[in-house]
C-alpha cells in the first residue's frame, strides 16, 4: 500500500501552493487581458469579486469558482476570511486565482491579499488590469487629459476606510487636473459642495454607471446640476465621476465617430 501512494505522489505530484492576483478590466469580458486569460485557464480555483462578469469564468472551466465579492452592501466573506481562503485552498489545490474587477493595485486590496500569501509561504505573482478609471471615461469618449484642456488627472476613493470623504478631494478640487472619483457616489453632495467652494460651480461633470457594460448609464451636467440629474436619471453604484473641462469634449467626439460610422455605412 505504502508502494503505490508512493507510486501515486511520484506520478501526481501535489502543485505548489500559488496565488496569482488578476485584473479582468473594467467590465466588458473583451477588455481583458490575454495574460489574464492565460492564467485563468491554469487556475485550480477562482476566487472571484462582484465587479466581475462571470462569463470570464468560462475560461477556468476545471476549476472550483468561488464569490467572495460584495452585493448590495453585504459582504459574502470579510477581508480576513479571504486571505484564509486564498491560503488554505492553494494548500489543499495549488493554483489560485484572485479575480478582481479593473485593476487589482487601483483601490483593489491586491497589494494586502499578495503580501499576505507571500508571509504564509505562497509564491505570488500579479496580472494586471485595464482599470476602470481610465477606461470607462475613455469608452464614454472622455480623455482624461487633453492638450488645452487638462494636463493631468487625479484618481481617488470617494470613501476612505473609516467612511469619510478623502480629504483629497478637497486638494483635487483646487486643481485644474481631471478629477476621477470611484466610490464617490455616496459622497456627491459633499463633493459638488468641495468644488463649489472653490468657484467650479459650473464644472463639467459626467457620472457612468456600470461603464462598458450592456447596462450602462450616463448622465451629464455641473457640479450645481449633478445632483438633480443623479435623482432624476436613477444613477446609482457602481459608478464613476469624472469632474473636467475634458467632458466638453465628449460631445464632438462622439459626433467624430457617428460620422466616421455613417462614412462606412453610406
Amino acid at each position: 500500500m505504502e508502494k503505490n501512494n508512493y507510486l501515486y505522489n511520484t506520478r501526481f505530484p501535489k502543485p505548489e501552493p500559488r496565488l496569482t492576483v488578476v485584473g479582468a478590466g473594467p467590465g466588458d469580458t473583451e477588455l481583458i487581458t490575454l495574460k489574464a486569460i492565460k492564467a485563468l485557464q491554469s487556475a485550480d480555483v477562482v476566487l472571484y469579486d462582484a465587479l466581475v462578469d462571470t462569463a470570464l469564468l468560462a475560461y477556468a472551466p476545471a476549476a472550483e469558482h468561488i464569490f467572495v465579492g460584495k452585493r448590495k452592501g453585504c459582504y459574502t466573506y470579510q477581508q480576513e476570511q479571504i486571505n484564509e481562503l486564498i491560503v488554505n485552498r492553494a494548500a489543499s489545490q495549488g493554483h489560485v486565482v484572485r479575480l478582481k474587477g479593473g485593476d487589482p493595485f487601483v483601490f483593489g486590496r491586491g497589494a494586502e491579499e499578495m503580501e499576505y500569501a507571500a508571509a504564509k509561504g505562497l509564491a505570488v505573482a500579479m496580472v494586471p488590469g485595464i482599470s476602470s478609471c481610465l477606461a470607462v471615461p475613455a469608452s464614454q469618449h472622455i480623455p482624461t487629459t487633453k492638450r488645452g484642456a487638462s494636463e493631468s488627472f487625479w484618481v481617488i476613493t470617494g470613501t476612505t476606510r473609516s467612511h469619510q470623504i478623502s480629504a483629497d478631494v478637497a486638494l483635487a478640487a483646487k486643481s485644474s487636473a481631471t478629477v476621477v472619483i470611484l466610490m464617490g457616489m455616496s459622497k456627491l453632495g459633499e463633493i459638488c459642495k468641495l468644488f463649489r467652494e472653490e468657484g467650479k460651480g459650473d464644472l463639467p461633470v459626467a457620472i457612468i454607471q456600470n461603464g462598458t457594460m450592456p447596462n450602462e448609464k450616463v448622465g451629464i451636467g455641473s457640479v450645481n446640476t449633478i445632483e438633480q440629474l443623479v435623482a432624476e436619471q436613477q444613477l446609482a453604484n457602481p459608478a464613476i465621476i469624472v469632474l473636467g473641462e475634458v467632458v466638453n469634449h465628449r460631445a464632438g467626439l462622439l459626433a467624430l465617430q457617428s460620422g466616421l460610422h455613417q462614412e462606412v455605412h453610406a
